[in-house]
């Protein structure tokens, strides 16, 4: 049950200075996905940079497919419109982790870290996941980017089998999460690292890195019904994972094939 000293979603306040990022934004009450309503808005390439956000939705979902659990307005669940992208999918598939660590990490006053290829974590556990759809719109790409950030949750809010492995950043942070705050420097992370992806990759690239928390760590993957274990040895922003095989031999697992086994 949400507190009442818990301020809902306002799109006035959470407007913020922005290039393009958040320059419109979208606050619904109860929806079944904000990803679907943002297709429906990426007809017009004027709503470039549109983000909506949702105080409950009935069908999130994440990257498998997985269902995003939350209650009413007990978390941040929005997306964001691209209908002019300029960067390549890889690298927007770096740049979107590293903004919502490190807006995350901001509000939490902790080191927010990505484990790849999508979720956010806190103190080793799992506090947000992003989800970037592409999808052909009168004939051109154009991309949404789903993000779920764990807010207000208590640990029993979770499913038993998800309390060792998913918290919020209320339980990590011993106090209750401003939204409001937190919505506007989601905004302002992204309308940054989104525009360094367009002019300069490397850049994501290295700051991607620095925030992984798979290098050098042993790690079993799920590629195509199969499992794979050995020590993650790089990360590449093309080709996916990197490891090197207990049973020998290097190999690269790509994120639209690959899972990591819990």
């Amino acid at each position: 049950m949400t507190s009442p000293a818990y301020e809902h979603l306002d799109p006035d306040k959470i407007k913020v200075n922005t290039k393009r990022i958040g320059r419109k934004i979208l606050v619904y009450n109860h929806t079944s996905s904000t990803n679907d309503i943002a297709a429906e808005y990426a007809k017009n390439k004027g709503n470039d940079g549109l983000a909506i956000f949702a105080e409950e939705q009935t069908a999130g979902r994440g990257r498998t497919g997985a269902k995003w659990l939350s209650s009413r307005s007990d978390s941040i669940l929005c997306s964001i419109l691209l209908t002019d992208c300029k960067c390549n999918p890889e690298l927007l598939s770096l740049a979107c982790p590293v903004a919502v660590a490190e807006a995350v990490g901001k509000i939490a006053h902790s080191h927010a870290k990505i484990k790849w290829p999508n979720d956010i974590i806190l103190n080793g556990k799992k506090v947000a996941g992003i989800m970037v759809e592409s999808k052909t719109v009168n004939g051109s790409t154009v991309y949404i980017i789903g993000i779920g950030i764990n807010c207000y949750q208590k640990k029993t809010s979770f499913p038993q089998e998800l309390q060792t492995t998913a918290t919020s950043i209320a339980i990590e942070s011993g106090s209750i999460c401003d939204r409001i705050s937190l919505a506007k420097r989601l905004l302002s992370s992204l309308d940054h690292w989104l525009e360094v992806a367009e002019n300069t990759g490397k850049k994501i690239t290295d700051r991607w890195r620095k925030l992984n928390t798979l290098l050098n760590q042993r790690i079993t993957v799920i590629y195509n019904g199969r499992k794979f274990t050995g020590n993650c040895i790089g990360v590449d922003p093309e080709k996916g994972l990197i490891l090197q095989l207990d049973r020998g031999g290097v190999r690269m697992f790509h994120a639209a094939h690959t899972t990591i086994a819990k």
